[in-house]
């Protein structure tokens, strides 16, 4: 019925007259295109849409049909790992190519990824690709012809960074976290009282690291780090990284390096962030499956490299610029771990036995990549690798398994770094191994060898002749790791957690057991940057009572017990390396005990009966002598002119002037008179 009557209504239209859609005459249409369609034009193709996503690649070989296929499996194989591409144009004139190319990705950060690493990409010795993104062109021919001076931007002062290395009495500083966590303070060590520097609250979510010359203290937050320094301890800089765990910096504390298991996606890596501290910039984001390993990137001793390593990839990295070095990453089949010389620009890595192929440990010269030695090794179930701190020597901790026997045997196998073809000494150990540590800045290691509760510790000495000699062996140690001073010479080995905190404190020098002691259940031992002072501790952390540290000095003498409730964790400030030069540091040991009578006297008067408040009290009274005799003595002189004017211009401040106007009088006194009768005498 419906259907019937739409089909007369619909012959009734037909038959009758047209309707009219016209506006009146007097319409005014005030509704513009964007409000009555914006949703839909804002959708609209743009004529720069996508571009962001091209590159250009320049300087790309000029071939022609036949070897066109082969040229684009090179340029996809270099080019597809930066991401997706999905377009590629060859422009080409008289049956060749031009000489440069079109590449779209998928993404603009894809595209910006290729530019950054393919940009001087050398594909042969006649070709060497730049690459840009397509956008730059109008940018370029955008920059205008007149030179404007860039703004000047205000100048920050966060005052002296490196404050403390300017205290009288040569003070170090260590941080503290205390409460949970709750509390963190910065003190300055002395030998009676530790001394505050600064504290607060919550400064820190979770812990704190200092920057390895000390200059910067980094905290942790949710949201990302922030950098500290200076006298009160401002803040210097924050860098973005949502849900940051864990940091560190290059050596010369240019850059730092952040992670975070929240933030990395396909497109946008931002696992690992690498920052600049001094602009707080971002300079480079990479992909992180794993921190198990940290640091995932390791430094050069001058920060011009990094690297990191992959599956059967060491990729090397150059800053500023933070691309690969040469464009390239070195393939090495099964590299196991890698290490910098603390020295020189060099790297070891390892290799272990494939089939008939041996194990070898490498060491790289860079950036020649010039391999200065190759050790081949049998026979190998692991490798360890260990710098002494200035790069003098290498140790390869080699655990194998001789045929023919049962068990493990270690090998030490000591490189001499300084020494013409790198020679190589052996140190072969039957016993298992516990912990290895070179001397800081000496040839000696000790190594803790055996089953407990017969540990040994022997001391060896790299003599210069090629022959490394056993110093001197003790047995029935209880301790399972060795910490050395900072400066050699003495060390203390420590059997922390489980060998409840045992501590012998050793001079290498005579190999002599200064003092024995214990601080139960110890978790950790920190050297003060001198060497002169040594803390070991109980972190709340790790073990829920007795939470304390200890201050001793390198003798193993003890000198303070701090309890800090729940207390957390303790961190030496370091130092920057000294500016003398090695003559000026044996001038200064020649000298030395013309120094020592003045170090002796403070120290008479650090140790007296009077009370740290009444030497304030009285270096307050002194400094506000000292003041006020030299604001008397300005005035003096400012009075001066006075004083000759109304004396005629005779100068009457010293004794002996005017000498040529004086007169010279005698004046005679009577003094007394005594008689003496002659006749008395006689």
């Amino acid at each position: 019925m419906q259907e019937t009557q739409d089909m007369a209504a619909e012959a009734e239209f037909e038959e009758g007259e047209e309707p009219s859609f016209s506006d009146p005459e007097d319409f005014e249409d005030d509704i513009d295109d964007e409000e009555l369609l914006g949703d839909v034009l804002r959708e609209r193709p743009q004529e720069a849409d996508g571009i962001d996503s091209v590159v250009v690649v320049d300087n790309v070989p000029q071939v022609g049909p036949e070897r066109l296929e082969k040229l684009k499996n090179v340029i996809h194989k270099i080019f597809s790992k930066f991401g997706k591409i999905t377009n590629e144009f060859y422009p080409e004139d008289e049956g060749k190519t031009k000489g440069y190319i079109f590449l779209e990705y998928t993404s603009p950060n894809q595209a910006l990824e290729a530019v950054k690493n393919a940009d001087g990409y050398k594909l042969d010795k006649q070709h060497t690709f730049r690459v840009n993104v397509f956008t730059d062109f109008d940018k370029y021919m955008n920059i205008s012809d007149e030179w404007e001076a860039p703004e000047k931007q205000p100048f920050k002062d966060f005052g002296n960074l490196r404050h403390w290395l300017e205290d009288p009495d040569c003070r170090d500083q260590y941080s503290v976290i205390y409460e949970a966590g709750e509390r963190t303070g910065i003190f300055s060590n002395d030998a009676k009282e530790a001394i505050t520097v600064e504290e607060r609250a919550r400064w820190t979510e979770t812990y704190v690291r200092w920057s390895p010359k000390g200059t910067y203290l980094a905290t942790f937050h949710q949201r990302g780090i922030a950098l500290w320094g200076g006298e009160k301890f401002k803040q210097i800089q924050r860098f973005s990284h949502q849900g940051v765990q864990l940091i560190d910096f290059s050596p010369c504390e240019r850059y730092m390096v952040t992670f975070s298991p929240l933030m990395d996606t396909k497109d946008d890596p931002q696992a690992i962030i690498i920052w600049d501290v001094l602009t707080g910039q971002k300079k480079r984001g990479f992909h992180c499956e794993s921190s198990a390993h940290w640091p995932i990137f390791k430094w050069s001793h001058d920060g011009k490299f990094f690297a990191r390593m992959t599956q059967d990839t060491l990729s090397i990295y150059e800053t500023p610029s933070m691309g690969l070095l040469d464009k390239k990453s070195l393939k090495i089949s099964g590299i196991k771990d890698f290490s910098w010389s603390p020295g020189d620009n060099i790297i070891a890595f390892w290799v272990p036995e494939d089939k008939d192929i041996p194990a070898r440990v490498t060491l790289m010269q860079l950036p020649s990549r010039q391999e200065i030695r190759v050790r081949n090794l049998f026979n190998v179930v692991d490798c360890k690798l260990h710098w002494q701190k200035q790069g003098d020597y290498l140790c390869v901790k080699v655990d194998r398994t001789p045929k023919g026997t049962q068990g493990v045997v270690t090998n030490f196998e000591i490189f001499r770094m300084r020494e013409k073809q790198v020679p190589v000494d052996v140190v072969e150990m039957k016993e298992s191994i516990i912990a290895f540590a070179w001397e800081p800045n000496g040839s000696k290691f000790a190594v803790l060898h055996g089953e407990s509760p017969r540990i040994n510790a022997s001391f060896y000495h790299v003599k210069n002749n090629g022959k490394i000699e056993l110093i001197k062996m003790f047995d029935k140690q209880q301790a399972n790791s060795i910490f050395w001073s900072p400066q050699g010479q003495f060390l203390v080995l420590a059997g922390l957690r489980s060998m409840n905190g045992a501590l012998a404190f050793v001079d290498t020098s005579d190999c002599t057991m200064m003092n024995i002691a214990e601080h139960y259940m110890a978790s950790d031992v920190e050297w003060d940057p001198t060497g002169r002072y040594v803390v070991t501790s109980v972190s709340w952390w790790s073990h829920k009572v007795d939470n304390a540290f200890w201050l001793w000095t390198f003798q193993g003498r003890l000198l303070q017990k701090n309890n800090k409730d729940r207390f957390c964790q303790l961190l030496w400030r370091p130092r920057p390396a000294t500016l003398l030069s090695q003559e000026q540091i044996k001038l200064i040991k020649k000298d030395l005990k013309k120094y020592s009578k003045i170090f002796e006297q403070k120290d008479r008067l650090s140790q007296s009966k009077a009370s740290k408040e009444l030497v304030d009290k009285r270096r307050t009274m002194m400094e506000e002598y000292r003041k006020y005799r030299e604001s008397a003595m300005q005035m003096y002189q400012e009075q001066r002119p006075l004083r000759l004017e109304l004396r005629g211009g005779v100068d009457t401040d010293e004794l002996d002037s005017n000498v040529d106007d004086w007169e010279e009088e005698t004046i005679e006194f009577f003094i007394n008179e005594e008689i003496i009768q002659l006749g008395d005498l006689e």
